[in-house]
Parts: structure tokens; C-alpha cells; sequence
């Protein structure tokens, strides 16, 4: 497992908002709304020189939307299934906003089953601490799945 690392100052994401409250699935759930009505928020998504979209993110919350991690032994937390926008986009009807603050990221690659437990393993062992909510980030140039551990509070 190769872990690097990268601040990323605060941005948004809007998307479609669930809760563990809501049931085992609930994440696939929200991707399967967000995808199939993407149509709705295409032009609020953040892009780079040549028109790539920027980020395609799960980003996390503690319930308390404190951006702090899942609780319970990461087991309760909120869930926003979305793209990185501009930072003054409005939400339309039904989707949700979140800013979510500045860091500095531990990242890797999320492609095993383990490579979430190993990568708070990591932190363990590096005496570092996870200061808030784990995200999800997809490439959507390459597709390739991540994870982020923010480890520092900007």
C-alpha cells in the first residue's frame, strides 16, 4: 500500500445526502440517485482547462455535519454522494452542499477491502491522528478509487 500525502484547501461538493440511519445500501442508493439525475448539477461542477470534471466525491460527517469522523467505531456518519463544485454554487432542489474545510490528506488507492483499516493501521503506527471525516474520491479521468484521511486541520 503507497501512501502519499496532500493538503487540499477547503472545497465543496453537492450531491445527494444520506445517513447510516437509513439502512444497509443506503450509499449505493444515493450514487444510483446522484448518477441518474447528474444532468441537474453537470454545469455547477468544477472543471479543469480542457473541461474535465474535477472530483467526483463521497465525502463523510460525523451526524453532528462536524466533518469529524463516523462514529462508533466508524459505523455511524453521514454520507454525500456528489461532485466538487464551484465554491458559489447553489444546490438545486433535492441535492445537498457541503464546504468541507482545509487539510492536509493522507490518500491511497482504495483497492482492496482492507485498504481503510490498514491505512487507519498506518496512522496508528506513523503517531499520527485521523482530525476528521474520511472521503471517497474518484478520478474521473482514470477511475481510479481513493481514499482521504485528513490528519491536519489547515
Amino acid at each position: 500500500m503507497e501512501v502519499n500525502t496532500c493538503i487540499k484547501k477547503s472545497f465543496s461538493v453537492i450531491g445527494k445526502e444520506g445517513s447510516t440511519l437509513d439502512g444497509e445500501g443506503f450509499i449505493q442508493g444515493l450514487w444510483q440517485d446522484a448518477n441518474s439525475h447528474f444532468n441537474e448539477i453537470v454545469n455547477l461542477a468544477k472543471k479543469d482547462e480542457a473541461g474535465t470534471i474535477l472530483g467526483i466525491w463521497g465525502a463523510m460527517s460525523d451526524l453532528s455535519r462536524s466533518f469529524r469522523p463516523w462514529e462508533d467505531g466508524f459505523s455511524k456518519g453521514l454520507y454525500l454522494a456528489g461532485v466538487e463544485v464551484v465554491d458559489d454554487a447553489l444546490p438545486p432542489e433535492g441535492w445537498t452542499k457541503w464546504t468541507i474545510p482545509s487539510y492536509e490528506y493522507l490518500y491511497v488507492i482504495n483497492e482492496t477491502p482492507s485498504a481503510f483499516q490498514d491505512t487507519i493501521c498506518y496512522i496508528d503506527a506513523q503517531g499520527l491522528s485521523l482530525v476528521g471525516a474520511v472521503h471517497e474520491f474518484t478520478c474521473p479521468e482514470t477511475k481510479t478509487p481513493y481514499l482521504f484521511f485528513p490528519i491536519r486541520r489547515l
